[in-house]
């Protein structure tokens, strides 16, 4: 069998001609957008209920400065952290499109929080899962780096996130996930591999970006939002109080305040 085309010629120490400051740098005089920054700590809400929540509440206002083509970014304020959100960023090759420009744009730590469904069960959803590794099953990751079977979070990271969830009243576990592209393709078999390496949930997002934070050196967390069974039962993907965005918003804060960039902190003493 010949070498699939995502896995072959790849060049990993070489710069990509298409960039994403350009591509801002070109969206900004296209759309007459103003000079700014977005906010140092940023999160993408792939199911979109943590921002229409702050939306709902008047907490959240749209970030003038950020000139993506494809989403909007907004600002606000949790416990103290500033931080901006998009909504919506549902998939691997999506998130890492937003990922970089969003550190282009100002951001210096990006938070992921991803609804996913329950692989080995740990206790009833709702909870959350701190992804420390992420198993490779889509395509954008193999862009960043070489085939391997699992994408890491930075061990810095990990390490400052020891005991930062304690005390929340919905448990944070961690642990490792599946990334898959093909949602409707989560197979009896392809369940149980995932079972069988110890895996606790499925979700869309987090190898790519795990292998995007390695190949570019930056700063990201994944979380995923554990919420479901796939539907295999009835009164599935219940997420809680609010869709499960005032938890959500707890863990964000909790992974903000412990990853935060260390002058960032200075400066809030």
């Amino acid at each position: 069998m010949a070498t699939p085309p995502i896995l072959a010629k790849k060049r990993y120490l070489e710069e990509s001609l298409f960039s994403a400051e350009n591509l801002l740098r070109e969206a900004r005089r296209q759309k007459s957008t103003p000079k700014g920054s977005v906010p140092r700590i940023c999160v993408l809400d792939p199911d979109g209920d943590i921002l229409r929540a702050l939306l709902a509440e008047r907490r959240a206002e749209k970030n003038p400065a950020w000139a993506c083509y494809h989403t909007d970014l907004y600002d606000f304020e949790h416990a103290g952290v500033r931080l901006g959100i998009i909504g919506c960023a549902v998939g691997a090759s999506f998130a890492v499109l937003l990922a970089e420009q969003l550190f282009v744009s100002g951001c210096e730590l990006l938070i992921s929080v991803t609804s996913s469904g329950q692989i080995t069960p740990t206790t009833p959803p709702p909870y959350f899962v701190l992804i420390d590794k992420a198993l490779r099953d889509e395509g954008t990751s193999y862009h960043y780096l070489p085939p391997a079977e699992f994408s890491h979070i930075d061990r810095t990271l990990l390490k400052r996130l020891k005991g930062a969830f304690d005390g929340l009243p919905v448990p944070v576990y961690q642990g490792g996930t599946w990334t898959t592209d093909a949602p409707f393709r989560e197979t009896a078999s392809a369940i149980k591999n995932s079972r069988g390496q110890g895996l606790l949930a499925v979700e869309m997002e987090a190898a790519a970006l795990y292998a995007f934070a390695a190949a570019k050196r930056k700063a990201v967390v994944c979380l995923a939002h554990v919420t479901n069974q796939m539907a295999r039962i009835d009164g599935d993907f219940e997420k809680g109080h609010a869709n499960g965005s005032r938890d959500a918003l707890n863990v964000i804060a909790a992974t903000a305040k412990a990853c935060a960039p260390r002058d960032a902190k200075a400066k809030r003493r």
